[in-house]
């Protein structure tokens, strides 16, 4: 469904973000992207979804394809018509608007007569919206924009749905909660999902492949079993020991030397 082949992405003309970047994203899967700040997970979503340009960035290597068709540097416009949404970190709702007016902007893309009605399906994903569809979306809690933010992509009945760190900034109960919503969207709506997380936990338990990136590459890619059960991800990204006891990463010395796949 869609393919990075060793895109390249510098800004300003001068600094390269991504180096080499590949990764696969198959129909109907949850793929998760992971990896610390800086590492070039936002940029890949965003190289993705034509959202480069407004930072003076650009793909200028490589190929991103969508359904077999060449997509790299196309207008955002152009990308989110084929069937691709990005959820933007920081859920970037429109605060000054209600929350039904925010789901009717999710839906401005599609030309059928039946957008509207799509409306009660958000509404069953999140009933917490109904009862407050007509309350201004910056009044709404962290959990709540977010929600609001996944069910304005929904609006635009995408076939892939990118979301940048859904679990920024929000509670342990409301992730949880938002991470089993995702995981029901993807089952029962077949939409196809590419996530961006730093908690890699919480992406493990609802990914059906992942990759994990350092310094704009890929540096591990696999089932989140094969993950899982890798030393230096249960220590480094998990926070676990060899032993299975969490892990202070002050306790952590030589953090980069002792990462084997970037020797």
């Amino acid at each position: 469904m869609l393919e990075l082949n060793n895109i390249e992405v510098i800004y300003d003309r001068v600094i390269l973000v991504l180096k080499g970047m590949s990764l696969r994203v198959d129909e109907g899967q949850i793929v998760a992207l992971l990896g610390s700040n800086g590492a070039g997970k936002s940029t890949t979503l965003k190289a993705i979804s034509g959202l480069l340009k407004p930072d003076d960035g650009e793909v200028t290597d490589g190929e991103i394809a969508f359904m077999g068709h060449s997509i790299q540097n196309s207008d955002p416009e152009l990308i989110v018509r084929q069937g691709i949404f990005q959820v933007m970190e920081g859920r970037r709702i429109f605060r000054h608007l209600t929350v039904y007016e925010n789901l009717r902007a999710g839906a401005f893309t599609r030309e059928d007569r039946h957008a509207l009605s799509d409306l009660d399906l958000v509404y069953h994903y999140f009933p917490q919206l109904h009862g407050r569809r007509d309350r201004i979306a910056g009044y709404l809690s962290g959990g709540e924009q977010q929600m609001l933010a996944i069910g304005r992509a929904l609006m635009a009945h995408p076939r892939l749905m990118l979301l940048d760190e859904p679990s920024l900034g929000l509670a342990p109960l409301v992730i949880a909660e938002i991470f089993k919503i995702i995981k029901t969207i993807n089952q029962e709506q077949k939409t196809t999902i590419l996530l961006v997380e730093q908690n890699a936990n919480m992406a493990l338990s609802v990914a059906d492949y992942a990759y994990i990136m350092e310094s704009g590459r890929v540096v591990l890619d696999g089932t989140p079993e094969k993950l899982s059960s890798n030393s230096d991800v249960r220590e480094f990204y998990l926070g676990l020991t060899e032993v299975g006891v969490r892990k202070s990463y002050r306790h952590v010395k030589h953090y980069k030397r002792r990462k084997r796949w970037l020797s």
